[in-house]
């Protein structure tokens, strides 16, 4: 069973069995926040037929309601229901595959790879010219099934380390995909340097960053509306990662204002609802963020210093930057190239001191002349490097 569709269109085609398409891609699903395998994707779909592989199965199976929701939506996808798309650029043929949503056991495991790889032995006519590119190592058991051009693991995270995530399953599994792979993206030095202990060499591409998205007051900025100034603004995944200790030392220096965190929830720590001024008003959508940013005072990245966050790559480091507000940030591996840039520190008084000496002011020159080197690292031109991974010699 597959539910196929292109992004943006709310047709149910049935169609006959496609050509290869030049790319394969399996990541998260498309359209649902906005990765850096889709960012980098987007640029490639002028020049590439590609087809993108919505999955399940980095989570346990669970009855919480973050699940349920999760399961209710793939069913929907499944049945073929579409998402909509507001703009004319173009899009990837988005592929719903039916899988069973775990992959614990040697039994699980080996069903999933086997209906992954039926589905794209069906769907497609001939793939032996596709390259397939993963950002998670599910497929680690299809390579043997199926006969690519090339296979790619874009490690972005570490996935033995995230909250939340069947860590063994997937750590196994990266593992083995890590071992078959032809070719390795790491989206940083950190990841790279993962990559080097489990005996391989991969090509470091970076996250970019759109800035004529980030500069400006693109969209609303409504859910701002009525929290008392000043604003320090956080905006991605609420959850464990997000230091207590600090927010805490944030909140009790602040007479006035109000911390505002805003994206979805998973599993956050319980004590953020005793912080008197911290608010969490829901996800925005990603086109209205820069009008968030432009109403804040500062944006701040309050992460605890974890093995997930030692080898993650926030994709909001730049975006941060690229809006031309002060940046107070905890400590991290990937912000090493940019610390010149905004205020980084290890101590919560120190990171709420930090804050307060930005609230109302402006960026510091040195830090506003730093960020020029922003200009160097636009998509684009990192879809170009991943251009030459791919299908380069």
């Amino acid at each position: 069973m597959l539910a196929t569709h292109y992004a943006g269109d709310i047709r149910k085609p049935r169609r006959p069995k496609l050509p290869g398409p030049d790319l394969i891609v399996f990541a998260d699903d498309w359209g649902r926040h906005p990765s850096s395998a889709q960012h980098l994707v987007r640029y490639l779909l002028s020049d590439f037929a590609v087809a993108w592989m919505n999955t399940i199965g980095t989570r346990s199976p669970g009855l919480t309601a973050t699940a349920m929701r999760r399961g209710l939506g793939k069913l929907l996808d499944w049945g073929g229901a579409a998402s909509t798309q507001a703009d004319s650029s173009p899009l990837p043929l988005v592929c719903s595959p039916f899988m069973y949503p775990g992959f614990r056991s040697r039994w699980q495991r080996k069903v999933n790879a086997n209906l992954l790889a039926r589905c794209l032995s069906r769907e497609f006519a001939n793939i032996a010219d596709t390259v397939i590119l993963s950002s998670i190592p599910i497929v680690a058991d299809l390579p043997e099934r199926i006969q690519a051009r090339r296979w790619v693991y874009y490690c972005v995270d570490d996935f033995s380390a995230w909250p939340g995530l069947d860590s063994p399953a997937l750590s196994s599994m990266e593992l083995k995909f890590v071992a078959r792979a032809d070719r390795i993206v790491a989206a940083g030095e950190n990841s790279a340097a993962r990559m080097r202990s489990l005996g391989r060499v991969s090509r470091v591409i970076s996250h970019g960053v759109d800035l004529e998205h980030w500069r400006g007051s693109h969209g609303s900025a409504t859910l701002l509306r009525g929290y008392q100034r000043p604003i320090a603004l956080f905006w991605g995944l609420i959850d464990r990662r997000l230091d207590i200790s600090v927010l805490r030392a944030l909140d009790q220096s602040m007479r006035f204002g109000t911390i505002v965190l805003v994206g979805p929830t998973q599993d956050p720590d319980p004590a953020l609802d005793a912080l008197a001024h911290l608010r969490r008003p829901g996800p925005s959508p990603y086109q209205d963020l820069p009008a968030l940013a432009a109403e804040a005072d500062v944006l701040i990245m309050p992460y605890a210093n974890l093995p997930v966050t030692r080898a993650m790559q926030p994709l909001k480091l730049k975006e941060y930057l690229a809006t031309g507000r002060p940046v107070v940030s905890t400590r991290l591996p990937a912000l090493a190239a940019w610390d010149d840039c905004l205020d980084v520190t290890d101590d919560p008084p120190e990171f709420a001191a930090a804050v307060q000496r930005r609230f109302g002011g402006q960026l510091p020159d040195a830090q506003s002349a730093a960020r020029e080197r922003l200009r160097g690292e636009s998509w684009k031109a990192k879809a170009e490097d991943l251009v030459d991974v791919l299908f380069g010699d």
